[in-house]
């Protein structure tokens, strides 16, 4: 549990912190990092305490060359690939790790998932080829490493092996999640395991849309944001019409939307000859949109074009 709440929580403070208790959390990683290289660079001059915080970027150079002169130091190469992470030099998190998993032999479970991460973070967001052996090799040597869980069932998912995905994705439900998550992970589950033809095809199928995300957007963000898909009546936004759930690593994607999604009973979307279809990614995690949020819309009239292009490329204010 305490690494699948350091997926969920730790790994947006790598990003960009948006609240007060994010940017508490990211002072508080800031100290704990620092009193580790204070035991590796030896500064007499660093404080511990959240008043006077240390110079992160000097600390790091000096563990660097450290480590240049005791290239078999295991740990400190680890604690280099944190504090480049927290400095978001992930292409030196990724050479960090790289040497930390060189001296394991790839033996540790841990650490090929955080040199996994460091890739992901470093612009290569697709779980494939490298990271997804990374990935695969950590659920051989730990098979409930619920980070490996996680990013082990989208690269199942890049491979269009749904079942493994699935399987590896309820392992993770019953390491008990957050309950955000813990809806997502059960709601792809449920269409994963239902499924033998693609993704937009149901019985209640009214429309599909291909919704992707520009790299240049999707960089800023966690890979486990939730992205809401919400159909709605321009006229009457709240309640909306129909909704459902995707992970943004789960992007680009083809999402149906039919009457089974709709929120209330008897107002079903295929009564609609019109409506808007808005993808959101949701940074808080919220349901309603929040400051930061990104998000795509387009109207749609499913008797004239049942399938739809939409790109998540507007911010929230």
């Amino acid at each position: 549990m305490c690494l699948l709440a350091a997926m969920f929580v730790a790994w947006p403070l790598y990003r960009r912190p948006r609240s007060s208790p994010l940017v508490a959390a990211a002072v508080i990683t800031v100290v704990a990092l620092s009193a580790g290289l204070y035991a590796y660079t030896g500064s007499p001059n660093v404080s511990s305490s959240s008043e006077a915080l240390p110079d992160i970027e000097g600390m790091v150079a000096s563990l660097a060359a450290r480590l240049a002169e005791n290239p078999d130091d295991l740990n400190g190469w680890k604690m280099l690939g944190r504090s480049y992470l927290t400095l978001q030099d992930f292409s030196g998190a990724v050479d960090a790790y790289g040497r930390a998993v060189a001296l394991e032999s790839s033996q540790n479970a841990q650490t090929l998932v955080e040199l996994g991460e460091a890739i992901l973070a470093s612009g290569d967001r697709r779980i494939e080829g490298r990271t997804s052996a990374l990935f695969e090799s950590a659920l051989a040597l730990e098979p409930n490493n619920a980070t490996a869980l996680f990013y082990g069932g989208i690269g199942a998912l890049n491979r269009d092996d749904r079942k493994l995905a699935a399987d590896r994705w309820e392992i993770l439900v019953g390491l008990n999640p957050p309950a955000e998550i813990m809806h997502v992970l059960e709601q792809r589950i449920a269409e994963w395991r239902g499924e033998s033809l693609q993704a937009d095809v149901r019985p209640d199928f009214v429309i599909s849309a291909e919704i992707s995300v520009p790299e240049s957007v999707a960089a800023s963000l966690p890979l486990e944001a939730t992205v809401f898909i919400i159909a709605r009546d321009p006229s009457q936004p709240s309640p909306p019409i129909a909704v459902t759930r995707r992970l943004l690593a789960e992007l680009p994607d083809i999402v149906g939307l039919g009457d089974s999604d709709s929120m209330i009973p008897g107002r079903t979307l295929s009564a609609f000859a019109e409506f808007e279809i808005v993808a959101r990614v949701s940074v808080s995690g919220q349901p309603i949109a929040q400051s930061g949020d990104w998000f795509g819309s387009q109207i749609v009239r499913p008797a004239e074009n049942d399938k739809i292009k939409l790109s998540i490329d507007q911010q929230v204010p």
